[in-house]
């Protein structure tokens, strides 16, 4: 077992090793000491000889909301339970976070970026991982919790679950970059124009997930597919990742999301970034959320994306 985990669990039987977000009473938000636990499991899982691939899943009623935003948008750090301390006057000192997200204030945009890269590094673990990665959706994927699902190898989605990056409409860019490697530039652009979420049956459909059954079957199908991959040698299973992810390395993945993480930082620190952040400390994250997506006929897929 990995050692004092608070927002993750982990275990390992039959070849799988299991990395569960554990987070259900906040819809799996992502705080700084969840990235940091989820790539301590997938180093641990990725040098255990026991090992044959990793399940990516999410306890409570879906996988990821995102960002754990509430605090941060409403003017607090942003630190999650059991988070670590960070060094006094480091990008993600409180003090620091909630200097640069004041409007009245300059924003260090290198600040930002020290801060935003190293998560989106800690999700970019499932994608160096020399083993396989499959992630389990059910309930909602949105916003930051996309970059985990899209960093995973093979992507199995419930058939009624949502998925998508809403925060494109105000106040935020895919730090990982994942959606044109994974659905080609047209289906990529047509999800960020507008915000919009896919089924899990429209994701199966449009090549982003292997396989999209009822939700009744998302476990049995999850376990069929993890099986057949735990059969292969880990040198096989190692040797066929690395070989298709240099298509994504060749065609510049690396670049691109520097530029996604300098856009993120870029997002929420224009005008309308402003105003929407004005309006969370006002009436609340989730309420300028609601106001954000209702023009778009939807409310979001959770309460606490980000």
């Amino acid at each position: 077992m990995v050692d004092a985990l608070r927002n993750v669990t982990y275990e390992v039987a039959d070849r799988v090793a299991r990395i569960t977000l554990n987070r259900p009473e906040r819809g799996n938000g992502i705080t700084r000491g969840l990235i940091d636990e989820l790539e301590r499991c997938v180093e641990r899982a990725d040098l255990d000889p026991a090992v044959h691939v990793m399940l990516l899943a999410g306890n409570g009623k879906g996988f990821c909301g995102g960002y754990d935003l509430v605090e941060s948008a409403e003017g607090g750090g942003g630190l999650g339970e059991g988070d670590p301390a960070p060094a006094p006057g480091s990008p993600l000192d409180p003090a620091v976070m909630a200097a640069n997200h004041d409007p009245t204030g300059t924003w260090d945009a290198m600040v930002d970026y020290a801060m935003m890269s190293r998560n989106a590094r800690g999700f970019m673990s499932l994608f160096y991982a020399g083993k396989p990665v499959v992630c389990k959706v059910h309930g909602f994927c949105v916003a930051g919790g996309t970059d985990m699902a899209l960093c995973s190898d093979l992507l199995v989605i419930a058939a009624d679950a949502k998925i998508g990056y809403p925060p494109a409409r105000v106040w935020g860019a895919p730090t990982t970059s994942m959606w044109a490697y994974r659905l080609g530039a047209q289906r990529a652009k047509r999800l960020l124009f507008t915000g919009d979420c896919l089924s899990g049956e429209e994701a199966l459909q449009w090549g982003l997930a292997i396989e999209a059954p009822p939700p009744e079957q998302l476990d049995e199908r999850t376990e069929v597919l993890l099986g057949r991959i735990a059969r292969l040698p880990v040198n096989q299973l190692r040797m066929m990742k690395l070989l298709v992810n240099q298509t994504l390395h060749a065609q510049g993945l690396h670049e691109t999301q520097i530029l996604g993480t300098l856009l993120d930082g870029v997002a929420r620190h224009t005008a309308e970034g402003y105003d929407f952040q004005r309006r969370a400390m006002q009436a609340g994250f989730r309420e300028a959320v609601r106001e954000r997506d209702e023009p778009f006929g939807d409310h979001g897929a959770s309460t606490f994306k980000g």
